[in-house]
């Protein structure tokens, strides 16, 4: 049977499709089904295209990658597993919904003999988990957010999605917060959904509650671009906001004097994606990873530093 080559279909909430290579030796990489979170948020697209990238090097010819979006809803990624199953696919890339309650599609997939690797969250029963270390990463954030605020201040955390990299973020802030006997945590309970429009609503029920705000965490970009959206409306310009990603977005708005958004703890969205294809294409030609779970280190970029960041690209 000849190859065929299928283009980018888009980047929506609905499936990308990169190409065909019918191959039937054992070992060899010919599909990989990714289940992310968001395709609207550049992160998740950055993963996807970092795993079509690292999946045509190590193959060394063109290979079937198949990106849906979960939109965090468990049901809606557990049939996405099945149907990867179904195609028979050689590696599962997955983002949880929910890390728990996935671990039976996860085990489906494992008797079929697929390999299941885990990226940006846990999921139970992965081979593998890549994943930012997402508590260094809170931390990096919030304790640069204390010593702008010179120690003292009343502070609100945006949360997100119930997933590992968000409690891992929140708790490693938390962590540099309390270093800071002078800083008063107000609210790190409201649940933004990782996404801009859930910044804008949380930061404007957490103004409309606290008449006085001095800094605030979001765990990722989008919710932070949100926050500062929702400032911007009330007429309420007088703290700072840091989140996490590193964004492309977030870099316009580092290098705005005029932006709140002080800072972001960097991912490095292409390491996690190379690193999780370059693990399951180990597994597959029977190597077994040392270790469950691999963290990639953050780092923080400032409107100090921003004009020496590279990027995604970092």
């Amino acid at each position: 049977m000849r190859p065929v080559i299928c283009r980018v279909l888009g980047w929506g909430l609905a499936v990308f499709i990169a190409c065909v290579s019918a191959d039937d030796r054992p070992g060899e990489l010919r599909s990989i089904g990714v289940s992310l979170s968001d395709l609207g948020n550049p992160f998740f697209v950055r993963i996807a295209r970092g795993v079509e990238n690292a999946a045509r090097r190590l193959a060394g010819k063109p290979v079937r990658v198949t990106v849906v979006s979960s939109a965090y809803d468990l049901q809606r990624q557990i049939a996405q597993i099945d149907e990867f199953i179904a195609r028979r696919v050689d590696l599962i890339v997955l983002t949880a919904a929910e890390p728990l309650a996935i671990e039976p599609a996860v085990q489906r997939a494992h008797q079929a003999g697929i390999k299941v690797i885990a990226v940006d969250v846990k999921a139970v029963g992965a081979d593998i988990t890549i994943t930012t270390d997402n508590v260094q990463a809170g931390q990096l954030a919030c304790a640069y957010l204390a010593k702008q605020l010179n120690g003292r201040g009343n502070v609100v955390i945006i949360n997100g999605p119930p997933v590992s990299a968000v409690l891992d973020r929140v708790y490693g802030c938390k962590q540099a917060l309390a270093a800071y006997g002078g800083v008063r945590l107000l609210s790190a309970e409201k649940n933004g959904g990782g996404s801009r429009e859930g910044g804008l609503a949380k930061m404007t029920d957490l103004l409309t509650a606290f008449p006085k705000i001095d800094g605030v965490f979001a765990i990722n970009d989008p919710t932070a671009i949100g926050a500062e959206l929702a400032a911007r409306q009330a007429k309420r310009e007088n703290f700072l906001i840091v989140s996490v990603d590193g964004a492309p977005s977030i870099e316009r708005r580092l290098k705005d004097t005029n932006s709140l958004i002080a800072a972001s703890s960097a991912q490095s969205p292409d390491r996690m994606a190379e690193r999780a294809v370059e693990f399951g294409y180990a597994m597959l030609h029977g190597e077994r990873p040392a270790q469950d779970t691999v963290l990639i280190p953050s780092f923080l970029v400032t409107k100090e530093n921003v004009g020496k960041y590279q990027g995604w690209s970092h």
